[in-house]
């Protein structure tokens, strides 16, 4: 609707068509209640209206039909039928089915609320914001075919007896149609999202919802088994050669006679230890084996131990945790141990964690400068949408003039219990 293009487009109309639609529908809907109500009411004493009065429980079924299909209209994401198939074919089956839904009295409940409230809702903005601009904007023709000339009534309510007075309701009805159109595009999504919350399946968008969940737990996890396969293979492949290669280098630089060619070779020799230790850097990056084999506690004092800025480290951890939260809060305190470096003037940091209460809580404190912003670029950005993925939260405190503090928990439970915590066990 903010497009400036919507008063050209056809949702104006399709707006109108689902508003007016709902008024007929509502109609029929009140018809059929009333009618299978009375002569359902009025037979159910000689037992022949008890039937009727079944129908009139499942009324809502082909009501909330014509709901879904009236939906796409205006809605472009279909609702699928939320009733399940019978598990065995015949009459007695299905309606055992169907009587059990939540859904079908749902359909009822709603079918209800169209027949007593939404369509006269539905007529009313209809009639407000299309037909009585519409009749207005159509002053001057009325005027020369049924008042012939001379005079002819608006809304049936004023006489307008001269042409400059008609065009003049014509333009006041043309800026209200206008206006109109964005009042039946208002009053049809809110429409819509009322009809999709009552009568689409909930427990199906719920399980859309764990499933989404899922999908990305896993997706972090074949992230963290690919990360780990790049690791072993740069290791345990080109990590060796390049170490072949530097000793082969190493001992033809011995062999070989002062000269150009000794000159070359430790050249070689050189730019291949330079090569070996940016490819273990890289590999550290990609999935350090200290992680993997000694868990979070090793590995951020590793890191810590490899920062420009002095590091202190108190993490007091019962063992280790699931690899994807071990892997998670490992890179959140490198990126935040790297930012300390780059952006903060620090003359110290500090990495403090525990687990309480099922939560591991990481902190990553400097005494630098102050005003880091996560969303400016920093790295975090992406960490805290993988902390989110864990159920995980990230949180960054950086007042002007300092202390930043970066804080990081997970709701986890931890694998494997280390020496110490079977010790005080």
């Amino acid at each position: 609707m903010s497009r400036p293009g919507f008063l050209l487009s056809a949702w104006p109309w399709l707006a109108a068509g689902y508003l007016l639609s709902g008024a007929v529908a509502g109609v029929l809907a009140l018809v059929g209640l009333v009618t299978l109500a009375a002569v359902g009411g009025v037979l159910a004493v000689i037992l022949v209206g008890l039937p009727l009065l079944l129908v009139l429980a499942l009324v809502g079924l082909p009501v909330g039909r014509v709901e879904r299909r009236r939906l796409r209209l205006v809605d472009r994401d279909p609702v699928p039928d939320p009733h399940r198939v019978p598990a065995a074919p015949g009459l007695r089956p299905w309606l055992r089915t169907r009587l059990r839904e939540q859904i079908t009295w749902r359909e009822l409940a709603y079918t209800v609320l169209l027949a007593a409230l939404l369509w006269p809702l539905d007529a009313l903005v209809v009639t407000v914001a299309l037909l009585v601009p519409l009749s207005m904007a159509v002053t001057p023709l009325l005027m020369a075919t049924i008042g012939d000339g001379h005079e002819t009534k608006v809304l049936k309510q004023w006489t307008v007896t001269t042409w400059p007075t008609a065009f003049g309701v014509a333009v006041l009805g043309v800026l209200l149609l206008a206006l109109g159109a964005y009042a039946l595009g208002a009053a049809a999504v809110a429409r819509a999202g009322l009809t999709r919350l009552l009568i689409a399946d909930r427990d199906d968008l719920v399980a859309r919802v764990v499933e989404l969940s899922r999908s990305r737990v896993r997706l972090v996890d074949a992230f963290e088994a690919e990360r780990r396969r790049i690791e072993r293979d740069l290791h345990d492949g080109a990590q060796q050669r390049l170490v072949a290669l530097t000793m082969t280098l190493g001992l033809a630089r011995l062999d070989a006679p002062p000269g150009a060619l000794a000159d070359q070779l430790a050249k070689a020799h050189g730019e291949a230890g330079q090569a070996l230790a940016a490819l273990r850097e890289l590999i550290h990056g990609i999935h350090p084996k200290v992680l993997a084999d000694y868990g979070i506690e090793a590995a951020v004092a590793d890191a810590a131990d490899r920062s420009v800025v002095p590091v202190d480290v108190d993490l007091r951890l019962p063992g280790r945790f699931d690899q994807a939260v071990e892997a998670a809060a490992y890179f959140v305190v490198c990126e935040a141990l790297a930012n300390i470096a780059r952006h903060s003037g620090a003359s110290r940091a500090e990495v403090r964690g525990g687990y309480t209460a099922g939560r591991l809580l990481l902190e990553v404190r400097d005494d630098g400068r102050g005003g880091a912003d996560a969303s400016a670029g920093s790295g975090l950005t992406g960490l805290a949408d993988r902390v989110s993925v864990l159920d995980g939260r990230l949180s960054l405190s950086s007042p002007p003039g300092g202390p930043t503090l970066l804080r990081v928990e997970f709701p986890c439970e931890a694998t494997e219990l280390s020496e110490a915590a079977d010790r005080f066990a």
